[in-house]
């Protein structure tokens, strides 16, 4: 198993996949992680969907602007439960649901990468046609195709530390 900062490192948005399945005990420990996420008040406001079906996955992919590789064997959909939190009001509600989903998505793309696999993390998406397909009123806030790579990741080129962080 890779050190927390060996997977961070080697984390990479890989756009194939394989057809291989992904073994159930890896999908069940990233779905762990993910659970073990920080969230407001410890509520986790946030359902993960876990899509293995094909018409679902094809749907998915019209839903993102036709981004083929959606349709991986696995895919993850972080959607925000704002129900679960009261205390903050309507615009604390909604922004920690939005939060508690982005970081447990955070936590099963390390995982991912930690476990050997792979994944691309989808923002540009139809919300109202995701949530159709899913079934639900929560808004959908992140899809995570995962699978097996089929392709060597590009290296990465990140901004100078200086111009990302302010010392104040």
């Amino acid at each position: 198993m890779m050190s927390f900062f060996q997977t961070i490192k080697k984390r990479r948005s890989i756009r194939s996949f394989s057809s291989k399945s992904v073994e159930k005990s890896k999908i069940q420990k990233i779905l762990k992680s993910s659970c073990m996420s920080p969230s407001a008040k410890g509520l986790q406001n946030y359902k993960i969907f876990v899509i293995e079906d094909p018409k679902k996955k094809e749907n998915l992919v019209k839903a993102a602007h036709d981004q083929e590789y959606v349709n991986s064997v696995l895919v993850l959909v972080f959607c925000a439960d704002p129900k679960r939190i009261k205390f903050m009001g309507t615009r604390g509600e909604k922004l920690l649901a939005v939060q508690d989903a982005t970081i447990a998505a955070s936590y099963a793309q390390l995982a991912v990468t930690a476990l050997g696999l792979s994944s691309v993390w989808v923002g540009h998406f139809k919300e109202k046609a995701v949530a159709q397909i899913l079934k639900t009123k929560l808004r959908p806030v992140v899809i995570l195709p995962v699978g097996y790579g089929n392709e060597k990741p590009m290296s990465k080129k990140n901004q100078k530390m200086k111009n990302i962080i302010k010392q104040i």
